[in-house]
């Protein structure tokens, strides 16, 4: 089993910037892709910006130049930096994982319980 916990949200003003951490923790795993997705309120869920084992990234266009995506596999964390914060990224932010557990076939997905991020104007 893999749990992922999210810590780094706050309240920031426009223009600044905040730093989010995900860190995973259980045993008998093995984390492949990563990533950030936020939900802002009476909107759908939305991917932010993804990355592979390899270091491989992806960005929404919204945020592409302003979030930068990065991870520590040998720590299982997963950090979203982000600067030049509009009112538009106000939403709760949550990491994500897809696993393989050791002895078991097929990949699994996992979530946290996500983070309040709000920025003001």
């Amino acid at each position: 089993q893999v749990q992922l916990v999210e810590s780094g949200g706050g309240l920031v003003q426009a223009g600044g910037s905040l730093r989010l951490s995900c860190a995973a923790s259980g045993s008998d795993f093995t984390i492949n892709a990563m990533g950030w997705y936020r939900q802002a309120p009476g909107a759908q869920r939305e991917s932010v910006a993804v990355i592979s084992r390899s270091g491989t990234t992806t960005y929404a266009d919204s945020v592409k130049g302003r979030f930068t995506i990065s991870r520590d596999n040998a720590k299982n964390t997963v950090d979203l930096q982000m600067t030049s914060l509009k009112t538009e990224d106000t939403a709760v932010y949550h990491c994500y994982a897809g696993a393989l557990l050791w002895g078991y076939e097929g990949a699994y997905e996992y979530w946290g319980q996500g983070t309040q991020v709000t920025v003001s104007s």
